[in-house]
């Protein structure tokens, strides 16, 4: 291994049906070959998807895999709360990524809104006994009102106990590298680690990218569209595009990676055989 110093991780989606379930299940098997620190499994807007994030993870627990359940209050109240985290606790979860999560229409306000407040949550009824990543937007959170603004609220989840954050995103490097200095200027001084998103389908990357404020470049998009239709001209160009930019990462001193796998097996694992 060329970065035996950098941690690798890989995030899953819980899926709703018996083949999405055996599908996922060889998709970590697989990539738990490749030795990463942790899984993580979201959690679904207001928590919609917690039955099936819960029983992905006891799964995964059951097979000795490090497993880091998504986590936001959406619906529930304290006591609920609560009660999944010693269910966590019980089944041997140590890690959880604390998100303020969106919440569906029709739901109305949840208890608790800010992901600080959740974070403050977990501590006080856990303690130390997970150790809590949080959500960092280095292209900016679309509802924060200026940079200043998202670096402040950053470095009250970190203040409130987390331990580390996982950025949203993004396919330019120097928004990274910027926002991790402005991050150390405005006193934060814990690891924030790149999310990197593999192109796949770019029509539904751009519509997603459109809803949570990722910037895709103008010129990887006009790269793209002079491919046409050309499927695999356009997975094998996204393909080495993401792998030039982990490596630029890892390069510029990243502490590690944690990649969006969409459920996918490729090309998550040969961009990480060729960065790693």
């Amino acid at each position: 291994m060329s970065n035996p110093d950098k941690r690798f991780s890989f995030e899953f989606f819980p899926p709703k049906t018996d083949v999405g379930k055996e599908k996922l299940e060889k998709l970590w098997t697989d990539l738990n070959t490749l030795n990463p620190a942790f899984f993580s499994v979201t959690y679904g807007a207001g928590g919609s998807t917690r039955d099936n994030t819960f029983s992905t993870v006891e799964k995964m627990q059951a097979q000795g895999l490090n497993v880091a359940p998504h986590l936001s209050f959406g619906g529930d109240d304290e006591k609920e709360m609560n009660t999944l985290l010693d269910r966590y606790k019980d089944l041997g979860v140590d890690r959880i990524v604390a998100l303020r999560g969106d919440i569906p229409s029709g739901m109305g306000a949840a208890r608790i809104v800010y992901a600080n407040e959740l974070v403050e949550f977990i501590r006080a009824h856990s303690g130390d006994h997970f150790h809590l990543e949080v959500a960092a937007y280095p292209e900016i959170h679309p509802e924060s009102s200026s940079y200043t603004t998202d670096i402040a609220f950053l470095k009250k989840k970190l203040d409130a106990g987390a331990n580390t954050a996982i950025t949203q995103y993004f396919f330019n490097a120097d928004s990274y590298f910027y926002f991790v200095e402005a991050c150390k200027k405005a006193g934060i001084d814990k690891p924030i680690y790149p999310g990197i998103m593999p192109i796949t389908n770019f029509t539904n990357l751009c519509r997603f990218s459109a809803n949570c404020g990722a910037e895709i470049p103008q010129w990887l998009k006009r790269k793209v569209e002079s491919l046409g239709d050309d499927k695999q001209a356009i997975q094998e160009f996204g393909q080495e595009m993401v792998i030039r930019l982990s490596q630029q990462l890892l390069d510029g001193g990243a502490p590690g990676i944690h990649f969006y796998t969409m459920n996918q097996l490729e090309p998550i694992q040969s961009i990480y055989k060729a960065v790693v």
